[in-house]
């Protein structure tokens, strides 16, 4: 049963808060490492999948589709969920949609069908989704209200410390470092050729089952202790929330540039690998592990960037690094060899305080408003799902130049940066 608690709670002399909150924050801290174990193994998955089941760029972004399109679909549901449940009965929720979906990696990798993979990624993102709309908002409820963007940032770093662990753990249990053309594969025997590709696809269970499984137990320790519930004074129908949310301008530029954010994030991380191998002249193996670098780089801008926003306001941050990224877009489509790699790694640390900080922004102020608008902004994550297509496309029109493609991701930061500059002021539409 949860414990039941207001806005006007009392915090801590030092403005952080109340001890009894402090081990629920840590749970819930837990979870952003968790859906960013996930997220960031999808950067191993796609080139992975592609290779295992034999498939086009294009095709291969199908797997960001499938986890970003569960993004836009259940954004509202999660949000009502949350709205009639609460806090730690959405979470139970998510929790056991997304062991759900990881325990289908298993007949997805016995068959090799693309479809059922697809299946399972699209319910991991449905579980994600409601993760997501209780987490964000209940982290920043979790102490001094003045603290909420720094909070944030802080449980969104452990998020960037699976960006760093994940593509580790796809490296060492998914890529095997051994890859054929396709010519190679047609003077290949029949038989062997199955072998190589099933064992490819078989490499993905062990990984999803051991993660499908302690997501059950995490959510029988969410049931079983008790956890502060905020409840709104003013109650409203989801329906009238979501449109009072919309009437604030500063919210309705958030879920536009979380839209194109998370576009250009997605497109970095899934062609981080192809991009190392083309542009970096390295092996599949070293590439994966290149793409953890890229996490750790993430995951210490996550950190310090929650350093610096004690000092420069957090609009102002996140419009320095929006133009860094635009910057850095430039190197990666027009420099060569390792120079590329090191402006793909430069993104991870510029990209990283960008998703919590244009999150909070957009939610500031809402107060009962809060629940749907995040429901709103957590829809838009669904530029994860458009974006690495039109890039696919771009790069299989281009005879496969990953490079060229790199001019999605660098439009996406001009809205960031647009965000950061003016889209965040609070005016009302």
């Amino acid at each position: 049963m949860a414990l039941t608690t207001n806005s006007n709670e009392k915090t801590t002399k030092d403005g952080g808060m109340p001890n009894q909150w402090l081990f629920p924050f840590v749970l819930v801290t837990s979870l952003f490492f968790l859906w960013g174990i996930s997220n960031n193994l999808t950067g191993i998955l796609i080139p992975h999948l592609r290779k295992a089941l034999q498939l086009t760029n294009t095709q291969s972004t199908f797997v960001d589709t499938a986890v970003y399109l569960a993004y836009f679909l259940a954004a509202i549901p999660a949000g009502l969920i949350i709205n009639r449940f609460g806090y730690k009965k959405g979470i139970i929720a998510g929790l056991l949609v997304f062991s759900l979906g990881a325990f289908l990696f298993i007949p997805a990798a016995n068959t090799r069908t693309f479809e059922i993979f697809l299946l399972g990624l699209f319910i991991i993102g449905c579980g994600l989704t409601i993760l997501e709309t209780a987490a964000n908002p209940y982290a920043t409820k979790l102490g001094d209200p003045e603290g909420a963007t720094t909070r944030l940032n802080f449980a969104q770093s452990f998020n960037g410390l699976a960006a760093f662990l994940a593509p580790m753990i796809g490296t060492l249990f998914i890529l095997s470092g051994k890859e054929y053309s396709a010519n190679e594969l047609s003077l290949m025997p029949e038989a062997d050729k199955i072998a190589y590709l099933t064992s490819e696809a078989a490499s993905v269970k062990v990984p999803y089952m051991i993660l499908g499984i302690f997501l059950l137990l995490l959510a029988v320790v969410f049931m079983v202790l008790k956890f502060p519930e905020f409840k709104d004074e003013n109650k409203t129908n989801s329906t009238s929330s979501i449109g009072q949310a919309l009437k604030q301008k500063h919210l309705v530029w958030a879920v536009i540039a979380q839209f194109f954010y998370v576009g250009a994030q997605v497109c970095v991380t899934s062609f981080f690998v192809r991009m190392a191998i083309s542009g970096g002249g390295v092996d599949e193996k070293t590439a994966g592990y290149y793409l953890g670098i890229y996490g750790l780089l993430f995951m210490s801008g996550r950190f310090i960037g929650t350093i610096i926003m004690r000092y420069i306001q957090p609009a102002k941050l996140l419009t320095i690094y929006a133009l860094i990224c635009i910057i850095l877009s430039f190197v990666a489509i027009s420099a060569e060899g390792k120079n590329v790699v090191l402006a793909l790694g430069g993104l991870g640390f510029f990209m990283s305080i960008m998703f919590p900080t244009i999150f909070s922004l957009g939610i500031k102020d809402l107060n009962e408003n809060t629940k749907p608008a995040s429901s709103l902004i957590v829809m838009s994550i669904i530029g994860g799902a458009i974006f690495p297509v039109i890039m696919g496309k771009i790069i299989d029109n281009a005879g496969d130049d990953i490079q060229k493609g790199y001019i999605v991701p660098l439009v996406c930061f001009f809205v960031v940066l647009f965000f950061g500059l003016k889209g965040h002021q609070i005016k009302k539409v």
